[in-house]
């Protein structure tokens, strides 16, 4: 009686919780997980797939063992909740698996082709360059998808992919050092556990480990977290600009 009176039953399991007992090996619990959510994963896939996919397509299947890979490597530190992070893990295994079946089916016809005449074909030039076209599509495909991801990651620290474009540092080095700075941030694990859990830039924390001033790091406290989020993160596309501010 007490229990439905002040709300004493017991406490309603998260999707987190569930997931990390996943993570400590609860196989049963997996199957449940993923049976339960195949409708979402019907629903990720057929979005890339622009039609219907029911669980007899191959794309399904792709879909699911990529759904599958999500749950297990998620974590709470990737700033995002499982569905945004599994929507993300499931279109990028789907587009390279649409990638390679468009390659596949020119193969032999290449290898005809220049066996009988010694040289290529214009007929295999054409469909090199088709190929190349459509695989440029589907990097840009890539790309939309992980801005989106990453625009959904900024919503948990209130912040727009505006205003991380707005106020980015406007000196080449001050970038480089803001980014230095992200890097010091996600390679401690303590500091890194506090900006995703209070999100929340350790400001104090950074400056004791950093060779740059409390104010910088105030100035360029978006900045900051936008790098530590994506290198945090599963972003293929958005890392490679940072290691070219980096490097260059």
């Amino acid at each position: 009686m007490l229990s439905l009176l002040f709300g004493l039953g017991k406490k309603k399991r998260t999707l987190e919780d569930t997931v990390l007992l996943i993570q400590q090996g609860d196989k049963e619990l997996q199957n449940q997980l993923i049976e339960q959510y195949k409708p979402f994963v019907a629903k990720t896939v057929s979005s890339v797939c622009k039609r219907y996919i029911n669980e007899n397509d191959d794309e399904f299947s792709i879909g699911l063992i990529a759904f599958n890979d999500a749950i297990e490597k998620y974590s709470t530190d990737k700033g995002s909740s499982l569905f945004a992070f599994a929507e993300l893990v499931i279109k990028r295994k789907v587009i390279d698996y649409i990638r390679k079946e468009v390659r596949h089916p020119y193969t032999v016809n290449f290898e005809l082709q220049e066996h009988e005449e010694g040289e290529f074909s214009q007929s295999k030039i054409e469909s090199d360059l088709s190929i190349d076209e459509y695989t440029k599509l589907i990097e840009q495909e890539h790309r939309r998808e992980e801005i989106a991801y990453f625009q959904h990651c900024l919503k948990d620290f209130k912040l727009t992919f505006a205003e991380i474009v707005e106020q980015s540092p406007k000196h080449f080095d001050a970038r480089q050092n803001a980014i230095l700075v992200a890097t010091k941030l996600v390679e401690d694990d303590e500091l890194r556990e506090f900006l995703f859990q209070k999100r929340q830039l350790p400001v104090k924390q950074l400056e004791a480990k950093v060779a740059v001033s409390r104010k910088t790091i105030e100035r360029n406290r978006k900045y900051i977290i936008a790098m530590a989020i994506i290198m945090s993160g599963e972003f293929v596309y958005l890392k490679e600009y940072i290691k070219g501010v980096l490097h260059s």
